[in-house]
């Protein structure tokens, strides 16, 4: 076997046992669980909830002050 083959020959095992190791490493890296992720922020009130919420408080502030009539 001439010189030349064999350098090429040596070239390809190394390139397959480099890739064969990064690969390995890869896998282990994704076997370490990574941080838990926090869940994710409760939403805020509705919109429509405080417009109500405020319209009921209305309500009852006219009421006590004798505003409103009676329906």
């Amino acid at each position: 076997m001439d010189p030349a083959r064999r350098k090429r020959i040596a070239a390809a095992v190394a390139g397959l046992f480099a890739f064969f190791e990064e690969a390995a490493a890869a896998q282990a890296a994704a076997a370490v669980p990574a941080e838990p992720t926090p869940p994710p922020p409760a939403p805020g009130p509705s919109a429509w909830a405080l417009t109500g919420r405020h319209d009921a408080m209305l309500l009852r502030t006219l009421w006590q002050r004798r505003i409103a009539r009676p329906a």
